[in-house]
């Protein structure tokens, strides 16, 4: 199986989502404190054999660069205007109640941090290929893995 790591990197926080790319499923996404994004994606390795880690380009990916060297081939993609485009996909996966169906979507603020899904934006516009996530979105910043 295929498997790759996406990451919006952040200063404070970062969005990690584990693919299934044979699968075309989301396995696992999370909004992780700094601190913790190398004990995730450690944890992550030990369960799963991980063939890559796709990267955003913007705040802080140099940082993010050279932590992560070594735990898996990096690849470096854009990614001006993944957090606006992240809000649409968040829609997508999680439609609003029915009530806010008729409120246009850039009027509606999602109740989560957006940086797991904004790194699924950045993965689905690199390998240009949706994936599926089931499951309800929690992504509260954890302090651990």
């Amino acid at each position: 199986m295929s498997r790759l790591i996406a990451i919006d990197p952040g200063k404070n926080k970062c969005g990690l989502l584990l693919v299934d790319l044979d699968k075309g499923l989301v396995l696992n996404g999370k909004v992780v404190d700094k601190l913790f994004v190398i004990e995730v994606i450690s944890s992550w390795q030990s369960e799963f054999p991980v063939n890559g880690i796709v990267l955003g380009n913007g705040t802080s990916s140099k940082y993010w660069q050279k932590m992560l060297s070594g735990l898996a081939p990096i690849e470096i993609v854009e990614e001006k205007g993944s957090t606006l485009r992240a809000r649409d996909r968040y829609w997508d996966i999680w439609p609003p109640v029915i009530w806010l169906r008729w409120v246009p979507r850039g009027l509606i603020v999602p109740p989560q941090h957006l940086d797991a899904v904004a790194a699924l934006v950045l993965l689905e516009d690199h390998l240009k290929k949706k994936f599926q996530w089931t499951g309800s979105p929690d992504f509260k910043i954890s302090h651990e893995q």
